[in-house]
This record gives C-alpha cells, structure tokens and sequence, in this order.
C-alpha cells in the first residue's frame, strides 16, 4: 500500500490558507485514523527561517488534536540549507520512524519534497502541554540542563557506534566548503557587531582565524565512538514542560557524529554565564554518567571535559556568522550567544584542548 501522504500532492500547501479539512484529516490520520476533521482555522504564523503556521482543528467524526503545528520550508532560505545538508533532515528523520529516546514533540506527518525542495511537517502543539519554549534572552536553570543533558545521553547511548539501516542516509558531521564558505562570508560582519561582548583576547581576531578553530573541532567529530546527534542543539531549539523535563525541537541539523558536539553546545549556550562557571564540572559530570555504558566503552572524565573545552569553537563561530546575517536570528539572541561561547572559548583555552587532544 502506498503511504498516505501521497495523496497530498502537492505536499506542501502553497499557502497556510489552503490546507483544508480533509487535507487536515489525512494529515493526522496516522495517529487519529478515525478522525475527520471538520474545520480548520489560522491561529498563528510565523514566516521566518522556515513557514510556520498554528492551526485550530474541529471535528465531524472521532476526535483528535484541538490545535496542530505545521512547518515547511522558507523559498529565501531554501539553497543555503541544501547546500549545508540540511533541506530534508528533520523530515527525513520522523518518516524514518526510528527511536528518539529524549523528550521531543509528536510528529503527525513527515515529508520530505525532493521535487519541489521542500518538506512538511504536521506536529502537536506543544502550548498543549504547557511547554514552554526558550531562547537566549531567558537561559535555562541549571536543573533544567541537567535534564537535557540526561535527554542528549539517553539519545547518544541509544545509537552509540550502532548504525540503524532506516538512517543511512544522516551525513556525517565534517567542515564541508558548503558550510565554510557562509561562515567565512558572514562572520568578519559578526565580529564587528559583536565587539563589545567579546573578551580581550578576541576582539583582535580575524574571521578566518574563528572558522580554522571550528573546522579543526568538526574534523574531530568524525572520531570514534559515533552516534546520532541532534546537530543543532542550541538554547533556541529547546522547551521545557511543567514537569521540568527539557525537550527539543526542530531536528534539520540531525547528524552522525562526536557526542561532545551536542554535549558542549547545549550546555554553554542554555546558561547564564555566571551559571556555567559555578556548575558546568558537575554538569559535565551528569551528561557522562547518564550515558551508563559499560565501563570499556565509557568515556575517562579527563576525556569528556578535554572535549567539552574543545566544543566551544563550534558555537562561537555558528553564533558570530549568525550576527553577521540579516533575519537568520534577533540580534540580541545572537549577541547574546557569542558572548557565552567566547567566554567559554578563552576561559577554557579552547585552541590548547585542541593541541591537547591532536587537532
């Protein structure tokens, strides 16, 4: 049997004002097969990096969701994700049907339009659950990073040097040109929007210099042990629920790769800075024994900590190229996000981790 999606064409609506009832219902139809949707109504939208768009559902048979979110993808920011390998990930990872053991939002529907180079995603509501979604003006407490933390060990434990066949085709996280060349374009910008958050030992540097340290920290990614990683595991793609459990979203980075790639970014991004100087040993040491493999596996703690020093050369040089566009992000989320990973950067000698450990 085909899957149900095919008779969507086309996939992805145009505009939000086309989606229909009965598009709504095959839409839900495989958590809610006895559904259909009676009405559908624009709540919100938001069209930015991607279309977004809420959606209020009524029914005129069965029951299902009062209210849905929907994602496509943004025609202005379409080339450069495909060139950084990141047009279908999300979509590709929720129609792969695989195991995320982490807290993350029910996905409905997942399409990938390699025709039309797009996708769709049909998901919940996460306002239903009282999740509150974050960003870097309103960091997380330090309990609510431990639990990511806990969340991202459960997910790299999970595929820890395992490849499952349904995700052979997640790129391996390396310094591609596609992603070298808008790094090296936009952060010089970056760096100038940025001075005055920057620490002394930065504020001479060059753009090039800041995007060397990266490459050498992603070329480092390709070294055992390898596992699933969510890829862009910043503040701004986290919530947190009543419960204090913190969950994450928006997975089109999703890569095979280092844990300490999503480890170092999560942690240093989500704190204040005052925060992650007082905690990040411990937090450090919460992430490596929630990963509770068996001890020929498991990481040394002088190794976990050499690799979250390392880290902070990949959110300094995401975060400064980010200042250093026009609409990609606010620029005090921006500015905010590179004066916690430089500090970290030269609190922390992050080009001496890298001699340290042979990059």
């Amino acid at each position: 049997m085909p899957p149900r999606w095919l008779s969507l064409r086309p996939v992805v609506p145009a505009r939000w004002e086309d989606v229909a009832p009965d598009w709504m219902t095959k839409a839900i139809s495989s958590r809610y097969p006895d559904a259909v949707v009676g009405g559908v109504a624009i709540i919100t939208r938001d069209d930015g990096t991607n279309r977004r768009a809420r959606f209020a559902l009524s029914y005129s048979r069965g029951s299902g969701p009062q209210t849905v979110f929907v994602k496509a993808h943004a025609p202005a920011h379409r080339w450069v994700h495909l060139r950084n390998g990141n047009l279908f990930g999300e979509s590709r990872l929720f129609a792969s049907g695989v195991e995320l053991p982490l807290e993350h939002p029910r996905v409905y529907l997942a399409v990938p339009d390699y025709l039309r180079l797009d996708f769709l995603l049909v998901m919940e509501d996460l306002d239903t659950r009282g999740a509150d979604c974050r960003d870097a003006t309103r960091p997380l407490t330090v309990d609510q990073v431990a639990s990511g933390l806990r969340g991202l060990a459960s997910l790299h434990r999970h595929y820890w040097n395992k490849t499952d066949p349904r995700l052979s085709w997640v790129k391996n996280w390396s310094p591609s040109q596609g992603w070298q060349v808008g790094l090296r374009k936009r952060t010089p910008l970056g760096l100038e929007r940025g001075a005055n958050v920057l620490p002394s030992p930065l504020r001479d540097a060059t753009g090039d210099s800041i995007i060397d340290h990266w490459v050498r920290f992603v070329k480092s990614l390709a070294h055992r042990p390898q596992t699933l990683l969510h890829g862009d595991a910043h503040i701004g793609n986290t919530y947190v629920l009543p419960d204090g459990i913190t969950g994450f979203l928006d997975w089109q980075v999703v890569r095979r790769g280092h844990w300490s790639q999503d480890m170092g970014y999560f942690l240093v991004g989500a704190l204040s800075e005052e925060d992650r100087r007082a905690h990040e040993h411990r937090l450090v040491d919460i992430y490596r024994d929630a990963l509770q493999l068996p001890a020929e596996s498991m990481p040394s703690a002088t190794e976990v900590w050499t690799r979250y020093r390392m880290g902070h050369a990949y959110g300094l040089a995401i975060w400064l190229s980010t200042l250093g566009t026009h609409g990609w992000q606010r620029h005090e989320v921006s500015r905010t996000l590179v004066a916690r990973y430089a500090a970290a950067f030269v609190e922390h000698d992050t080009p001496g981790a890298l001699e340290e450990a042979g990059f």
